[in-house]
């Protein structure tokens, strides 16, 4: 059978990695690029995926793979999701078809993918500091070949890329950073440092006349020593137009701004920058979305897409799901009360806020990319007697656990709400996204109180708990998943634990939170089919009297227990209820359903629960299996005296 993307895409049809590039006439290129965008939108619109910030680096991509040898030199995308048209140029495109699904192309740099992939990237900002690492170890190696790290205006909001660009400056390593230029994130960009960019994009002229006032003086008499003296010269020049360029005064010498999509203007300045025996920054300036009319009208809406209409630009309707939910509810309690705010990290349409941030604007903080403020700004609003609620996303909180801490907790008093979205297993996105590092995190930290909703009902609930019913005064994490509620909508907020399916003497017992009391009662009624009776916890609030209260849900439990989480193993909730069976002296046979220690591949949510073994089917299987297995040792040896823990 004829494979589909071959002569479909024009020049793209002749590439097959990115050695075809060299001594390929720009003019070809351009052509090139037009085939790699109009192959973007034709599978992103299949698969799902980051459509507009690939548009949008099409040309510095080719530029980049025709420039440096990607199998040797490092070239750091950061953040990642901007790598499709590297994978395109690098031989993966024909496995385009399995982006970001189970078992095919992963939609971040995977070093397991390609050798030209040279680190995960997946998490903004980090790029100029592996870049750099890089860039010593080449040193000290005494090896041959170039590091770039190509850094988003938006990533460049982050406090991390400051300190990298700060060392990388006075390391006077050879590096090359690019500033891919484009004036959003996800959504526009906020802060001084997009102030300053704005300044540095109107005066691309600064280039261009240093090098016709180089070019003037060296055809007059004593030039050439003025030129080598010309750094007060090359200073008052900057001054004038290029207003306190701060990455100059950080180390690293500037160039452009330059046109990203101009491929003869990126192949000079890229030539040039290989040629510096220094750090150097390379401001390139991008459309987000170019080439593709919707994402260029709508680049936020398009940046991270699932499939769509590519003909007519339709992305599917949605409700929203628990992000909308939180958000309206924010905004009606808001309504009712001005000590309310709302902090996000870069993410007001991700975390539901657009709403909030549009009716409240004076209470509305975008902080951009830098977790770690947005944490300490909500402890001190929270300590002045604000009612600030912090959404992030769960993977990206992970970089404010020192603040969670140190700003957060250690009084014990500070009313701080943290709304983490995509709490769980988020799927596509793979390791990078996954949010299952938040409870066993939030879990070490003292005098914090995690609330799980299973529905919107209940996370309608636990946000006024949270905000107005805090009996202990700390800080409370308001955890829910990605995506839409299942068929549980009861709110049993009432109770810090409480059981959803009670069972006359039950064979099993299942202790669940959050979205996946589902699978625990899809298990329990799948069993009942079969004549074996289940009880089934659930619990609101993850906290020490919750842990506490184990021993009466114990007292009246099977057995048999599982605990379903969509968490690590380590620090899970397991663990809290395998010490209160040892409180009580009970034999328990203990089962931990959980992702385990490990890092998820990318893949439907689906699919990654029943890789997991934490669907209702398996989850069912597993308990009978148990029950089977308990019967024959009872059988052959008696009845068993002590407990046992599978994981």
């Amino acid at each position: 059978m004829e494979n589909p993307i071959k002569n479909r895409y024009g020049v793209l049809d002749r590439v097959r990695d990115a050695d075809d590039l060299r001594g390929m006439p720009d003019s070809v290129k351009a052509t090139l690029c037009e085939n790699i965008r109009e192959f973007l939108v034709d599978h992103i619109s299949k698969t799902g995926g980051h459509l507009a910030s690939n548009l949008g680096i099409v040309e510095l991509s080719v530029a980049l793979e025709s420039a440096f040898d990607s199998r040797r030199d490092r070239i750091i995308y950061d953040v990642g999701h901007q790598c499709y048209v590297h994978k395109i140029l690098t031989g993966r495109k024909e496995q385009f078809d399995s982006l970001r699904m189970y078992g095919g192309l992963c939609g971040f740099l995977k070093p397991a993918e390609s050798e030209t992939d040279p680190c995960i990237t997946g998490h903004a900002s980090n790029s100029v500091s592996v870049a750099l690492g890089m860039a010593h170890a080449r040193t000290l190696r005494n090896d041959k070949y170039h590091v770039v790290a190509v850094i988003g205006d938006g990533a460049l909001t982050g406090g991390m890329a400051y300190e990298a660009l700060s060392d990388a400056g006075a390391s006077h390593e050879p590096l090359l950073v690019i500033l891919n230029d484009n004036n959003m994130s996800i959504d526009k960009n906020v802060g001084g440092m997009a102030r300053h960019l704005a300044r540095l994009r109107v005066s691309p002229q600064y280039l261009d006349t240093k090098n016709h006032i180089k070019a003037a003086l060296s055809h007059v008499p004593g030039g050439k020593t003025l030129t080598a003296k010309g750094t007060k010269l090359k200073s008052a020049i900057k001054s004038v137009m290029l207003p306190g360029s701060m990455f100059d005064q950080m180390g690293s010498t500037y160039m452009g701004p330059v046109d990203g999509h101009d491929l003869a203007a990126l192949d000079f300045h890229l030539q040039l920058a290989k040629r510096l025996k220094c750090p150097v920054l390379l401001h390139v300036m991008t459309k987000k979305g170019k080439g593709y009319r919707y994402a260029e009208q709508a680049p936020d809406k398009f940046h991270g897409v699932s499939k769509f209409d590519p003909i007519r630009g339709r992305l599917p309707k949605g409700d929203g799901g628990f992000s909308a939910v939180f958000g309206e509810e924010l905004c009606k309690l808001a309504q009712h009360d001005e000590r309310i705010c709302a902090i996000t990290a870069a993410m007001p349409s991700g975390t539901g806020l657009s709403g909030f941030s549009a009716q409240f604007p004076q209470r509305f903080f975008d902080v951009g990319i830098a977790e770690e403020h947005a944490v300490a700004m909500t402890a001190g609003m929270a300590k002045q007697g604000l009612r600030p609620v912090c959404a992030i996303y769960a993977t990206f909180l992970q970089r404010a656990y020192d603040q969670l801490i140190h700003d957060v907790s250690v009084a014990g008093d500070i009313p701080a709400v943290f709304a983490i979205d995509r709490a769980g297993i988020v799927g596509a996105d793979g390791a990078t996204h996954n949010g299952t590092f938040d409870v066993p995190f939030l879990r070490s930290i003292p005098n914090m109180t995690i609330l799980c909703p299973s529905n919107y009902a209940e996370l309608r609930a636990m946000l006024t708990q949270a905000l107005y019913h805090n009996e202990t005064g700390g800080a409370i994490a308001v955890r829910y998943p990605r995506g839409k509620e299942g068929a549980f909508t009861e709110d049993t907020t009432s109770a810090p634990l409480c059981c959803v399916r009670p069972a006359p003497s039950p064979q099993a017992t299942i202790i669940t939170y959050g979205i996946l009391v589902n699978e625990a009662l899809a298990a329990a009624e799948q069993l009942a089919a079969a004549g074996v009776s289940v009880s089934v916890w659930k619990i609101n609030a993850i906290c020490a009297a919750t842990e506490a209260a184990l021993d009466d849900v114990l007292a009246q439990a099977a057995p048999l227990c599982v605990v379903l989480e969509d968490v690590v193993q380590n620090g899970s909730f397991s663990e809290a209820v395998a010490q209160a069976a040892v409180r009580s002296g009970k034999p328990l046979d203990l089962q931990c359903v959980n992702t385990g220690n490990r890092f998820l591949p990318h893949g439907a949510v689906t699919e990654l629960y029943q890789l997991c073994g934490m669907d209702g089917a398996s989850v069912a299987r597993r308990i009978d299996s148990c029950l089977q297995s308990t019967k024959k040792g009872k059988e052959n040896s008696g009845e068993e005296k002590t407990g046992r823990i599978d994981f």
